[in-house]
């Protein structure tokens, strides 16, 4: 089993260190938002190791916390000893660069199994979960606290989006909203002329081609034609095979795009290529007027700056921006969305319901009814002076509270407000 790795090295010389420890360094809202981070703090970033079978569980934790996998799994003991021998031998490569005193953020499920060893050494140990459910948490969270009880207990405090995302009894709980960084090249700002060179580039609105891009469709977008876009990573809890049902009846201008990283960059998400698939499965099933509006963009993670600027360029050509998760810890695609004055509809599920009030920053739906969500996305792209009236408030609101500045100022109070209690 390969060790941790750094992403970035802390300053050794300035302890206590701040050190954020997560499953990969590309692909998925985590790894970007650490990334965006470490520009308004001084921290540390590491990089665990796993191989197929260790991913799959933290999939299976993953599905679970968000309530939509079966806890009767976890009775099969082979499946927490994959987790836990995958992460016990790397905790002696935390041991020689960490001391006590030191503040570990571990991220997610694929980290918490760190947790004790961590604690034993004198470290400080912070769980942030970004993910969880609020529906049947007994069925799905629940279970995931049982088994993680003795790491749970090794824990100084948890950072999570919404309250009800945490494990009861912790000794300490931060609720932290996620965040974005405007000046990113993934939201900075991008001239009409800029944003037609990299999407006529990469051939979705004119013939063209670039490295790094794949863009499957029937022929590129007409210039006039009004676009619906989700972005999302592949994977079941966004329902992209759902989006593209909702071009059905939406009229004959508007097209649907769907983009999402290629499966093949993110190792600890192994459902991608299950899930587009079932995405290609829907088209086959499309008219040929329905199947010629409907355009799926694979971004590889490989040229992080293109697929910045691609996902940049995406949000702001789109008439509306979709979200039809069905749970979201956060949804930070809606946050860069509303950062850029897109109008917004998302699920009313989870964090997206925290980002938007329905109606004046954007609108919320039942993502489960798919006659609702088409009738509101078909509203919304003929009122073309509510779309903007929910663009400005969306980005008024997400520049107010979503900001990495401020995401930095939490973890700061999180790393001196996280004390050891004297044993």
């Amino acid at each position: 089993m390969p060790n941790p790795v750094w992403e970035v090295e802390p300053d050794t010389a300035n302890r206590p260190l701040l050190v954020h420890v997560n499953a990969t360094a590309t692909g998925g809202g985590v790894s970007e938002l650490i990334r965006g981070l470490l520009g308004h703090h001084a921290a540390g970033w590491a990089i665990i190791g796993g191989d197929a079978d260790f991913y799959a569980v933290t999939k299976y934790l993953h599905m679970l916390l968000h309530g939509r996998a079966d806890p009767a799994r976890l009775d099969d003991p082979q499946l927490m000893r994959t987790y836990r021998a995958t992460l016990a031998p790397q905790a002696e490569w935390f041991a020689q660069r960490l001391a006590p005193g030191d503040v570990v953020i571990l991220h997610d499920p694929q980290t918490l199994g760190l947790a004790p060893a961590l604690y034993a050494m004198g470290v400080r140990v912070v769980w942030h979960c970004h993910i969880g459910a609020v529906v049947a948490p007994e069925r799905g969270p629940g279970a995931v606290w049982r088994a993680f009880a003795a790491e749970i207990a090794a824990l100084d405090a948890v950072m999570t989006t919404l309250p009800e995302f945490a494990p009861p009894d912790v000794r300490e709980l931060f609720v932290v909203a996620p965040a974005v960084d405007p000046a990113a090249p993934k939201n900075r700002e991008l001239s009409a002329d800029e944003i037609a060179s990299v999407l006529g580039g990469i051939g979705l609105t004119a013939e063209g081609a670039t490295a790094g891009v794949t863009v499957t469709q029937q022929a590129p977008i007409p210039p006039d034609a009004r676009v619906v876009l989700q972005i999302s990573r592949w994977d079941p809890l966004k329902d992209m095979p759902g989006v593209v049902r909702c071009v059905i009846g939406l009229p004959q201008d508007v097209h649907l795009v769907l983009a999402g990283t290629e499966p093949n960059d993110i190792p600890d998400d192994p459902d991608g290529f299950a899930v587009l698939a079932e995405v290609r499965g829907v088209l086959a099933e499309l008219s040929e007027a329905d199947l010629a509006r409907v355009h799926l963009v694979n971004i590889s993670l490989t040229r992080p700056e293109l697929n910045a600027l691609v996902v940049n360029a995406l949000q702001r050509r789109a008439d509306v921006v979709l979200q039809k998760s069905l749970e979201e810890g956060f949804g930070l695609t809606v946050t860069e969305a509303m950062i850029k004055g897109r109008a917004v509809v998302a699920s009313a599920v989870g964090g997206l319901r925290h980002q938007i009030a329905d109606g004046h920053n954007g609108l919320l739906v039942d993502p489960t009814d798919f006659h609702s969500v088409r009738e509101t996305l078909a509203r919304l792209l003929d009122d073309p002076d509510r779309r903007r009236t929910l663009g400005e408030h969306a980005r008024t609101s997400a520049l107010e509270r979503y900001t990495m500045r401020r995401l930095a100022e939490d973890y700061a109070k999180v790393a001196a407000d996280t004390v050891r209690p004297a044993d």
